[in-house]
């Protein structure tokens, strides 16, 4: 089925899930999850630059915490590459503006509260920001069905990484406003992953070729920002996000929801996308043993030397 017509059969149900989401979502204020009290002027209105002591949130929660609202700055490239892949008529440009709307809020709360907090350096911040959004278009599929699952498995992705984030900031107000983003991640996780369980049924063995393919290959939406891999270390060291939660919290749930090792329907490219698949999770699930396994004993050869 050309993705035209796809598109088209599948217009129903991104009608129906945005009615459904319509009357789910809670409408929030960036501005309540803000300690506007705890504020005070930079240098350039007389008070004083950032430095390393403001901050009260550890190493690997700021690595973290800078590495989420980069990823939600690049809203612009998402919004670009979702109207590449979905369009601009009916229910699918209904729902990509009112998505965009809704992701706009977590990068306007997130660098209002780290600002306010002191909890990271602004102008730092501010160079990461310029170079990300810079450096051209976001590392996503443009294609309907790789987009449609991409989104799904990183809306699920970035709900994890807000709500591991807001926990290990150690800070109450953090953790409710990572909470709060993680709940807007969850409703667009529904959404997309409906839209890819109805393609299943639609066109079993493109979707199926899509899920093996987005899987494989996934990387992070702020892949492209600077010093990602160093802080993506810092951050499975520190358990926020790792291979291991990746496999078990992000790729087999929603494997599962679909169905796709429980299925028939599929002709032999589903059948061998399927196997594809099956092998390559096998691997990643040895990888994900072997760095928890290694992150254990750099933990217990370091609490020896204490």
């Amino acid at each position: 089925m050309e993705d035209v017509d796809l598109l088209r059969e599948l217009e129903p149900v991104v009608a129906e899930n945005m009615d459904r989401h319509l009357k789910v979502v809670r409408d929030w204020h960036p501005h309540d999850y803000v300690p506007w009290s705890e504020g005070r002027n930079f240098a350039f209105l007389g008070g004083e630059d950032w430095q390393p002591g403001d901050t009260k949130i550890a190493p690997v929660a700021r690595a973290s915490l800078i590495v989420n609202l980069l990823t939600e700055d690049n809203l612009p490239a998402y919004h670009h590459n979702l109207l590449t892949a979905l369009g601009t008529g009916g229910a699918w440009g209904e729902w990509i503006y009112r998505w965009t709307a809704e992701e706009a809020r977590h990068a306007i709360t997130l660098r209002d509260y780290l600002v306010v907090t002191r909890a990271v350096d602004p102008v730092d911040l501010e160079q990461r920001r310029m170079a990300l959004m810079s450096a051209g278009p976001a590392n996503e599929p443009t294609e309907l069905l790789p987009n449609v699952v991409y989104t799904a498995l990183q809306e699920l992705a970035t709900r994890l990484s807000h709500r591991n984030t807001g926990t290990a900031t150690g800070c109450p107000i953090g953790e409710q406003l990572l909470a709060r983003i993680a709940a807007d991640e969850n409703l667009h996780m529904l959404f997309y992953r409906n839209l890819v369980g109805a393609a299943l049924e639609l066109a079993p063995d493109a979707t199926m070729r899509a899920i093996t393919d987005v899987v494989k290959n996934f990387e992070m939406p702020g892949t492209g920002q600077p010093g990602f891999r160093r802080m993506a270390v810092e951050i499975a060291n520190g358990g926020i996000y790792d291979m291991r939660l990746h496999h078990d919290r992000v790729i087999m749930p929603i494997l599962r929801h679909w169905r796709i090792f429980d299925r028939s329907g599929f002709g032999p490219e589903g059948e061998a996308a399927r196997a594809e698949l099956s092998a390559f999770l096998h691997v990643l699930d040895v990888q994900a043993d072997r760095f928890v396994t290694r992150r254990e004993e750099r933990a217990a050869a370091v609490a020896a030397r204490l």
